[in-house]
């Protein structure tokens, strides 16, 4: 049986991959109907070889559809996901619009795959840096017992966008052909006077921004409080605590986590730790410190599984545990997500 699926937001750089991942994982796709805004009308994606093109964004775009996963901001997907869903579509929305909304499951299929059968025509994707810590610490949680999380992430600057990739190959270039071995001091007000467009709060190329996404309560970010509120939810978890600090680096692609677990009993050793994340879905554990194996950015992007390494004891408390996580925050982060969602309530 062949499906009816919609991607919106089809030309940006979640839609581009989730066109590419239905496509690899041989999603039974009966039509694609790639949707955008009206700027993006008439433009054209590939599909299984073909040149698709783009459809309008409006209401009646998803008649006789199945499936619609949604990747164009949370405005976009509070317009039309009731309007998709009243129609019969199951929703999948990458956008935070619904994330904690209590009618709406939150799901991540290796953790809380249940919770997908549950919904009332729209299911939300979580945020990508939340996706890649809670496949791991399921298990954890599952065995041991969680109680405390502490996280810094080190995210891509395509977390935030196309735009966001440019900023920072701009200002490579421009380092590399106006100022180069400029000094860390120089480069600010270098950058700054070329007059670069800039879509983040500062410059990134060599440089490290602890701020993502707006300043909300207790000076956390919401890029932060998405972590603290979207690991309860998801994994049914209401007392565990997360204290996370989310960070930019100039990666173009995946997002690297140092997570700090606190856990309510003995693990016994780090090697019966290793043996059960390597036995769970969705994650390799590549963690040889003696020929310097751990996961890095640039070996994990384009890849589908959560990779961890650093896997050690936390020497200052009792049950303690501290591991490096990282993930393409395009695939598992997102895309691949929402299609392993869309498998579930097929399968």
């Amino acid at each position: 049986m062949g499906y009816k699926v919609a991607v919106v937001g089809a030309t940006g750089m979640v839609g581009q991959e989730m066109l590419k991942v239905l496509e690899e994982r041989n999603f039974p796709v009966d039509e694609i109907r790639p949707l955008a805004s009206a700027r993006s009308k008439g433009k054209k994606v590939l599909f299984k070889g073909a040149e698709v093109e783009v459809e309008e964004l409006t209401a009646d775009a998803f008649d006789g559809l199945d499936f619609a996963l949604f990747s164009a901001g949370a405005g976009v997907s509070r317009e039309f996901s009731p309007i998709a869903a009243q129609k019969g579509v199951v929703v999948i929305d990458n956008s935070s619009a619904f994330r904690m909304d209590p009618e709406v499951p939150l799901v991540v299929p290796e953790v809380n795959p249940e919770d997908a059968k549950k919904h009332k025509g729209i299911i939300a994707n979580p945020n990508c840096s939340t996706i890649q810590m809670v496949v791991v610490l399921k298990p954890l949680a599952d065995r041991y017992g969680i109680r405390r999380v502490v996280v810094s992430t080190y995210q891509s600057v395509s977390g935030w966008g196309k735009e966001a990739v440019d900023q920072l190959w701009n200002e490579l270039e421009f380092i590399m052909d106006k100022c180069p071995r400029a000094s860390a001091e120089q480069l600010k007000d270098e950058i700054r006077s070329a007059g670069l467009r800039q879509v983040l709060a500062h410059p990134i190329a060599f440089n490290v921004l602890p701020h993502i996404d707006v300043f909300a309560d207790e000076n956390y970010t919401k890029e932060e409080w998405k972590m603290i509120n979207e690991t309860k939810k998801i994994m049914h978890l209401p007392d565990i605590l997360v204290t996370p600090t989310c960070v930019r680096v100039p990666v173009l692609k995946a997002h690297s986590e140092a997570v700090n677990v606190e856990l309510k009993s003995d693990f016994g050793s780090i090697e019966e730790v290793r043996r059960l994340l390597s036995s769970s879905p969705g994650i390799t554990v590549l963690d040889d410190v003696e020929k310097t194996v751990y996961p890095l950015a640039l070996d994990v992007a384009g890849l589908d599984d959560v990779f961890i390494g650093r896997v050690r004891r936390d020497l200052t408390l009792p049950y303690g545990l501290n591991m490096w996580i990282v993930a393409d925050n395009l695939r598992k982060g997102a895309a691949l997500n929402a299609v392993q969602i869309a498998e579930l309530l097929i399968s």
